[in-house]
């Protein structure tokens, strides 16, 4: 399962259920192309196929989300909003 928590443009940011052992990050994705990317602090992970200036657009993105993101997320993994403790762990 992979829960889409922000569209922008042709942008899709989400997770995977089974991420939650990892320290709060998106995935970002257009078409073929994918990006990881950690909030925090906002910091690209991984690339797949995004050339620079996407990359600085989805950062931008994340930035003026970030707090909607982490919400998501401690949400979703049922974690401690600003510990990281807890949560479901990798097994969902």
């Amino acid at each position: 399962m992979s829960p889409t928590v922000l569209r922008s443009g042709a942008y899709r940011f989400f997770f995977f259920s089974s991420d939650g052992s990892e320290p709060p990050h998106v995935h970002a994705a257009r078409e073929r192309k994918t990006a990881k990317i950690w909030l925090e602090p906002v910091q690209l992970e991984h690339n797949d196929g995004f050339a620079q200036n996407e990359l600085n657009k989805l950062l931008a993105v994340v930035r003026d989300h970030q707090a909607v993101l982490l919400r998501a997320w401690h949400d979703f993994f049922g974690t401690d909003y600003g510990t990281g403790a807890g949560g479901k762990g990798s097994g969902h």
